[in-house]
């Protein structure tokens, strides 16, 4: 099954809770566990896990902190909008929408 027949234009995964690494004062979500926490809370929402989530970095864990990742499922390549929504200490919660993406790889 294709994952984008099963993707809405835009799917909120919302409630995505990572701990982050500590080492500085602003906390931050790995970039391979922000991907696979994607992937996994996908998986669950929708129940097919996309080839691939790609995100350009870690995640700095400041409330309101927004970074653009690509989900691949086959050939289609799908942006995801994730958004830091609090910071308790050590713990980053953010949401993840899925949306479209055009032939380029840039949002529409």
């Amino acid at each position: 099954m294709n994952i984008s027949r099963v993707l809405s234009p835009a799917v909120a995964l919302v409630a995505l809770v990572a701990l982050a690494g500590c080492g500085n004062s602003t906390p931050t979500v790995d970039k391979s566990k922000l991907e696979d926490e994607i992937s996994s809370k996908l998986e669950a929402q929708v129940g097919t896990a996309p080839d691939d989530i790609s995100c350009p970095k870690d995640l700095k864990g400041k409330k309101g902190t927004t970074m653009r990742c690509t989900l691949t499922a086959g050939e289609d390549k799908l942006g995801v909008t994730v958004t830091v929504t609090s910071v308790d200490g050590k713990q980053v919660n953010f949401d993840a929408e899925v949306d479209q993406m055009d032939d380029s790889g840039s949002s529409s």
